[in-house]
């Protein structure tokens, strides 16, 4: 759309930094406050937080002062009449010619899991050591405020100036699979259409370093339910002649990994691509493993993470230890979830787990496949003026070159945007540092990360703004 530039000049970058730094205190104060608000999209939880959430993320978007319109929207989920969680959709045009931008972050979180398994409360925000600890601080509700607190900066200084079109997406439901995502973007595909999407839902090398995410894995999970037996029999009496839903399905899933834990699927492909130096010492610090418990896999840790598959167990329904007695179990549920290489298509890998899967079922065991949820993963192009200058921009707002990341973490709505947007540049940044725990009690966000965040997507609108009309 936008072919010619020119810079921003040194004055206007430096005043935007100066707002910034005098902003995080608000932004930080505002961050705060998000968390306290318990907004998850499960059907368990209290659906009425997320409309609080969304509320309050219109509000500030409207107090930037940026936006021409800013609503709370819903799209159906495809194509029934079940609407999706709360959406904010915020939208200014471009004036003479500018490139438009569109900023995407989500207020929905994980749900926090066990209250004690938190140091501190889990919706209380507690800052200590240089973090700000709290479910969503890091994964979005820090995305989220990246976006304002770039936009109120860049705004208070180019004022009339600032001919930017920009578009503010902040959806609902993304920890609850995006379901009414696609729809959503048909829905509203003028108000979105940008010239370059930042995607705020990523992290980076670490706190000191900033990542363009380059390569996401993709992901396939669903439930697996094996059945050996018509109901439950006594262990005593007939344990050693009739195999259970148990041993069965414990038999099963051992086959999905080789003796050294890489997946052992036929049909999963895995990815050449260069990764940078990462070490064990700092595997095992940053996931927390035991000593003497090696890890798995073979060939570099990040390739192994970035360009190979994996399969995780992440639920099992069976009788829990409290309840064990001496009985054959006729049935056992479990979530498999597995990351799909980039470049493989998620349905393709899918359907080699599930056919590895009845084709090493143990004892004649019944296998019932349900729930699949299939997302592809994600190739960035990175020859575009919008990765070039976001490489420029973080480098100058962390003071540090930035590194091509692929990340081992899906975001499968970015085929939505593929898809819907195929001439747009996609952007994957993030605020999150190894040591964030998104998903995981104690989540948190490394302040100075946030504050180098706000940073470089300040200098990103002013130096797009500052680019020449189409010819």
């Amino acid at each position: 759309m936008t072919s010619s530039s020119s810079s921003a000049s040194p004055a206007s970058e430096s005043a935007v930094l100066e707002a910034v730094a005098l902003g995080i205190p608000a932004a930080l104060s505002d961050l705060g406050n998000l968390v306290r608000i318990p907004g998850i999209a499960w059907p368990a939880f209290d659906q009425t937080q997320l409309e609080r959430s969304a509320a309050a993320i219109a509000e500030l978007a409207r107090a930037t002062g940026v936006f021409d319109d800013v609503q709370v929207l819903r799209a159906h989920v495809d194509d029934t009449e079940e609407l999706g969680q709360p959406a904010v959709l915020a939208t200014r045009a471009a004036r003479n010619g500018k490139p438009t931008i569109l900023l995407y972050a989500h207020h929905d979180v994980q749900p926090p899991g066990a209250d004690e398994l938190w140091d501190t409360p889990p919706f209380e925000p507690t800052v200590r050591d240089g973090r700000l600890y709290g479910r969503g601080a890091a994964d979005d509700k820090a995305g989220i405020m990246a976006h304002i607190a770039s936009l109120r900066a860049v705004a208070e200084v180019l004022g009339d100036d600032l001919e930017l079109g920009v578009a503010l997406f902040i959806e609902g439901e993304e920890e609850y699979g995006s379901r009414s995502f696609a729809r959503f973007l048909r829905d509203n595909a003028d108000a979105l259409r940008a010239d370059a999407i930042v995607v705020a839902d990523s992290g980076n090398l670490d706190s000191e370093t900033p990542g363009l995410t380059v390569s996401l894995r993709g992901n396939a999970r669903f439930t697996l339910r094996v059945r050996t037996l018509e109901h439950a029999s006594h262990s005593g009496m007939f344990g050693g002649a009739v195999p259970d839903a148990m041993m069965a399905a414990v038999t099963l899933l051992s086959t999905l990994w080789d003796a050294d834990g890489a997946v052992a699927v036929e049909g999963m492909t895995a990815r050449e691509g260069e990764t940078p130096a990462y070490s064990e010492t700092t595997l095992r610090d940053e996931t927390g493993l035991l000593p003497g418990v090696s890890p798995v896999g073979r060939d570099d840790i990040l390739g192994r993470i970035w360009n190979k598959p994996s399969i995780t167990i992440t639920g099992i329904d069976a009788t829990s230890v409290a309840q064990a007695s001496n009985t054959l179990l006729p049935e056992v549920s479990v979530v498999i979830s597995a990351r799909v290489a980039p470049g493989q298509d998620a349905k393709d890998a899918y359907a080699a787990i599930e056919a590895h899967l009845r084709a090493h079922a143990p004892f004649g065991a019944e296998l019932t496949f349900t729930d699949v949820d299939l997302g592809d993963g994600f190739l960035v192009d990175t020859s575009g003026w919008a990765v070039e200058l976001t490489r420029g921009a973080m480098a100058a707002g962390y003071g540090k070159d930035a590194v091509d990341l692929g990340v081992g973490g899906s975001i499968p709505f970015i085929a939505d945007l593929v898809r819907e947007f195929p001439e747009a540049q996609i952007l994957v940044t993030g605020v999150e540092d190894p040591h964030a725990r998104a998903h995981s009690p104690n989540e948190s966000l490394h302040l100075e990360t946030f504050r180098n965040a706000v940073r470089t997507e300040a200098l990103l609108l002013t130096r797009m703004n500052s680019r020449s009309a189409a010819s």
